[in-house]
């Protein structure tokens, strides 16, 4: 079995079209079409800031000594 991914499109009136060359001789094959539609995610609603309030260097030398 080979798996290979690529991109088709559907047209106007519903057809896609799919052309890939064959890696093998003439015979006859099972394909399988599996349709995942293109998805855009928004992380807006996960993005923020963080107001900090004090020296950062100096916080992180403080939070690393306490391995020593």
């Amino acid at each position: 079995m080979t798996v290979i991914t690529l991109k088709g499109k559907i047209d106007k009136k519903g057809v896609l079209s799919i052309k890939h060359p064959a890696f093998s001789p003439e015979k006859e094959v099972e394909v399988t079409v599996v349709i995942e539609e293109s998805k855009t995610y928004d992380f807006s609603d996960l993005a923020g800031k963080l107001s900090w309030q004090g020296d950062g260097l100096a916080w992180q030398k403080k939070i690393r000594n306490e391995w020593d």
